[in-house]
Order: C-alpha cells, then structure tokens, then sequence
C-alpha cells in the first residue's frame, strides 16, 4: 500500500451534526480556547487541507496565528505556516482567495487531469497545479503529499473532504467538537453526506478521549492502528 501523511481531521458541528448554515455569513461553531487549540493542531502539521467549497464559501486564511508557535517553526527551519492544500474537481477557484494571498507557504491545488490546463492557467503564480487523476482521488492526492514530504495532514473540511477520506478509510484521527447549539436546516451542510462508511454498528469507532473546553466538547476518535495518542 501507498505511503501516505498521518491524516487527522479536525471539526466543528452543531448538535444536529451540521458544520454551516445555509446563510452566507460564516457560522462559529467554537470558542476562543478551542480556536487556541486548534492553532495549536495546525502548528505541529506539515500541512493543512481543506476542499475548494471551504475556500469559496468561508475564505480561510490557513495560518497560525499564535506569534509563538509561528517562531517556533521557524526556528526549526520550517515555514510559520503549514503548507496549504486544496482539492477540486474543476478549477473554478478565485486567485485573489485568502488561501492563496495571505501567507508565505506553499499552495498546492489538486484538480482532476481534465480541469489541470485551467485551473494552471487560472492560478498561475499563486500555487502549484497537481494532476490528481481522472477522477481525482484521494489516494493519489495523499501519495503525493507524503512524496513531496508532508509526514502530518490536517484536514479542516468541509463535509466532503471529510466524506471521502472516511469512506476510503484513509483517516487515522478524528476530533470532532460539538456546539452547544442546533442549526435545524436541512439545506445546509452536515459533518458527512451519505457514503459507505468502515465505522458501523458492527465496527464501532475507539473513543480515546473527551475533553469539556469552555462550554464545547471535543470527541478525539482513534480510527486506524497508526493513531497517536499523546
């Protein structure tokens, strides 16, 4: 089997399961210690994914905001920021984005072999186009990182990224924060779409920790033999 980056994905969803509303305002589901803790995540990553529907809705900037760690870092020889990865199938992707503006690391794009010709041209400059295959795949997308060196990928969403590295059991860990709160629109977007997943009632997933963080609650599931546990 492929090498491929110890994958952690990291979310936020209402007690319904739901990541957004249907708005176009952008819906908080943390809190200032989470966000903290997060950061954090993002500091000890090689890189940091997120599917192009997060990039266009959301306008994530992918950084590390703690002064601190970005020093750190660099005093390690590693850029302040993780490297920022996207995956899509077209290439119908803003270059003036905050993915591709904002911040001195590494942008890297992977699109379906149809769609590299635009989307080079498209974001030429701003990042590099990676041809993951017709259709693109997250098997190619994670073989790649791991030869271009990432060793750590956190992923941040959304609901489809999120889908197919479960439904391909390509996840290793999974911290999954609950606001206290519902959404309650069947439009919006949930955690997961329908997919077959390897976690079922027949094989249940490993809690290995819960953890109250100010008034939210972070699930940490272990969900491969390589899951970390410090």
């Amino acid at each position: 089997m492929p090498e491929r980056p110890y994958v952690l994905l990291s979310c936020g969803m209402s007690i319904d399961g739901y990541l957004d509303t249907n708005a176009s305002k952008r819906l908080l589901l943390s809190n200032a210690a989470d966000f903290d803790r997060v950061d954090a995540e993002r500091a000890a990553s090689d890189a940091i994914l997120v599917g192009a529907s997060t990039i266009r809705k959301d306008d994530p900037r992918l950084l590390v905001r703690s002064p601190e760690r970005r020093a750190d870092r660099v005093s390690r020889g590693l850029p302040a920021s993780p490297t920022k990865v996207t995956v899509t199938s077209h290439a119908d992707l803003d270059c003036n984005a905050s993915f591709f503006t904002v911040g001195e690391t590494e942008k890297l794009v992977y699109c379906a072999s149809e769609a590299v010709p635009e989307a080079s041209a498209r974001l030429s400059g701003v990042a590099t186009v990676v041809d993951a295959g017709q259709p693109c795949t997250m098997h190619h997308v994670l073989e790649d990182l791991h030869g271009r060196g990432v060793r750590r990928l956190m992923v941040e969403g959304g609901g489809t990224v999120h889908t197919q590295l479960l439904t391909a059991d390509l996840a290793d860990e999974l911290q999954l924060v609950v606001a206290p709160f519902f959404v309650g629109d069947s439009a919006a977007c949930r955690f997961v779409g329908d997919g077959d997943f390897p976690w079922n009632p027949e094989r249940r997933a490993t809690l290995a920790e819960v953890r109250q963080i100010d008034d939210v609650v972070m699930l940490r599931y272990a969900l491969s033999s390589r899951f970390e546990r410090g």
